[in-house]
């Protein structure tokens, strides 16, 4: 494949930017008027029919437009010189409606919200992985003589709360001497690597505290386990709509897909830990998903992934506004879990 010179590329740029904004194939003509490319119609013409030729563009019927090929998507994308920033006045909007989240669920929901509404495409979010997260805390709290509230808080803000039924009476010296234990050995550390690391706990009590060291030490590896499962958030579905013209045939195929949890976690999935992903038609696995573009970006609460968020929408898609959408939504409920 030959290499694209500069004036081909500004061609097929400026036949992106056109056709995603005007949703019509773009002719020779038309690049003129509209852009200063700095050479004649003629010049053009022979710009776009060597671009057709290597699969950068093509023309959907008998008119004279031509509009971008999956391939033609993605040496935009790849060549794009700047992602767009958000303005301040969006910044400050993001940050005012992110900032009264009272809960993770709250973050997380109204994060995918935003998403939606800002790049008016759908929006999912996948919750911050437990395997991935760390522990920030872990409280004992005495509610019976023989019954003990276990609260484990992670760093990525998720509240988990459990009732402990002890064997016997529990003395309020031996639970303080537990929580200290179990939290110096367990904060900071991930939470798949916890239940080595206090597996040896129960030999540092007395005998007969060591079944009710062992039921709660039971009832936090429970926890822990039955968290490990990836959840996500979505909205925006509706937005489709707006582009029914945009996915052939019948938006079926994309409302089936994102119907499947399982899809999405592996579309999210493959980004990097917190690099941005932009995967364009069929370079999604899932064949529904073939006329969609995902744009997805990890965040998370220091300089680590804890898990991604992203939008779908049809491959015409402004791509410097949404990638920019993207990542500062996800800068942003970074920065909230850090705080939080």
């Amino acid at each position: 494949m030959r290499p694209l010179d500069d004036r081909k590329l500004a061609v097929l740029r400026a036949i992106v930017q056109d056709y995603v904004g005007t949703e019509e194939p773009v002719g020779s003509k038309a690049l003129v008027e509209r852009h200063s490319l700095g050479v004649s119609p003629a010049t053009v013409r022979n710009d776009m029919a060597a671009l057709e030729e290597d699969g950068y563009i093509q023309q959907p019927h008998t008119s004279a437009g031509r509009i971008p090929t999956d391939k033609g998507y993605r040496l935009f994308v790849d060549r794009l010189a700047e992602v767009k920033p958000m303005t301040a006045p969006e910044r400050r909007a993001i940050r005012h409606f992110l900032d009264g989240a009272v809960d993770l669920d709250d973050v997380v929901a109204r994060t995918v919200r935003l998403l939606a509404q800002l790049t008016r495409q759908v929006a999912v979010v996948q919750y911050p992985s437990l395997s991935r997260s760390t522990v920030r805390h872990i409280e004992l709290v005495a509610l019976a003589p023989a019954k003990v509230m276990l609260v484990l808080i992670t760093n990525t803000g998720r509240v988990e709360q459990r009732m402990v039924d002890c064997p016997g009476t529990v003395g309020e010296t031996v639970l303080a001497d537990l929580r200290a234990r179990i939290n110096a050995r367990a904060v900071g550390q991930r939470l798949p690597d916890v239940p080595e690391l206090l597996e040896g706990l129960p030999a540092a009590f007395e005998a007969t505290d060591r079944p009710t060291v062992t039921t709660v030490l039971a009832t936090l590896f429970e926890a822990l386990a039955e968290q490990n499962e990836e959840r996500i958030m979505l909205a925006g579905t509706a937005n489709l709509t707006r582009f029914g013209h945009d996915f052939p045939l019948t938006i079926q195929p994309v409302l089936e897909a994102l119907e499947e949890q399982v899809v999405l976690l592996r579309l999210l999935g493959e980004t990097g830990d917190a690099g941005m992903m932009v995967r364009i038609g069929r370079e999604n696995a899932y064949e529904g998903l073939n006329s969609t573009s995902v744009v997805s970006v990890g965040y998370g609460s220091g300089d680590e992934s804890v898990a991604k968020l992203g939008v779908i929408g049809p491959t015409r898609m402004d791509y410097p506004g949404t990638m920019g959408a993207v990542r500062a939504v996800a800068r942003y409920v970074g920065q909230i879990l850090a705080e939080s």
